[in-house]
């Protein structure tokens, strides 16, 4: 396993978590009261936004699947469009799981809605960056030992930690203590954020301590 690579993945997981930070920070600068708890649901979408620009930006510059066979124009096309149904379709799709959890199922629709597109954006878009719509080659990389790469390590260490920070950040909500981040889905959200930040360090840091145990399958 080469070392470059490891520093490329650590580099692209550092880009998207000083983007994360830069969005609860530097919108405050351009719109006066903007916090992330505040104004909740501004914060969602200007994350969403960022780290989805700065995904297929990354995965447009670094290739990590890059492959040798080269794809006609009308493919390209119907591969990005099959990518943007299939995110729509996981926004759907997360937002009638998290509805099934509890979450107000008429009240706080567009939060909870923008809630399932964070989600979307940390788990979805990033499968979609590194293995594009093949709905096969998600089922490998989530299986046991199914990872044929250092990206694809990475992706399932992020999935997982998006997903166990919202399931997290949701136990203070129905707790009496009457605080201002308890306010739905403000401590799922954080969660989530916080479980895919940590995913991101965590990810290539786990990788080089293990890189002699880690042997890849050819594609």
């Amino acid at each position: 396993m080469k070392e470059a690579e490891i520093r490329r993945l650590l580099a692209a997981n550092l880009l998207c978590v000083f983007s994360i930070i830069l969005t609860a920070v530097l919108p405050a600068f351009f719109w006066k009261g903007f916090t992330v708890l505040g104004t909740h649901v501004a914060w969602l979408c200007i994350c969403s936004v960022c780290v989805s620009t700065l995904n297929v930006i990354l995965h447009l510059v670094l290739r990590p699947n890059l492959t040798p066979k080269r794809n006609s124009f009308a493919h390209k096309i119907s591969r990005f469009l099959k990518c943007c149904i299939y995110f729509f379709m996981s926004c759907i799709l997360f937002h009638a799981i998290i509805v099934l959890y509890g979450a107000p199922l008429i009240e706080s629709v567009t939060e909870t809605f923008l809630f399932a597109v964070l989600l979307s954006t940390f788990t979805t878009l990033q499968c979609l960056c590194i293995l594009g719509p093949n709905i096969q080659a998600w089922i490998r990389v989530f299986s046991k030992n199914g990872a044929m790469s250092i990206w694809e390590s990475s992706l399932q260490i992020t999935t997982v930690g998006s997903i166990l920070g919202a399931w997290f950040g949701a136990f203070p909500i129905p707790l009496d203590w009457d605080r201002p981040w308890q306010v739905w889905p403000i401590s799922c959200s954080l969660g989530a954020t916080f479980g895919y930040m940590a995913g991101l360090i965590i990810a290539p840091l786990w990788i080089h301590w293990n890189r002699k145990q880690l042997t890849y399958k050819s594609r």
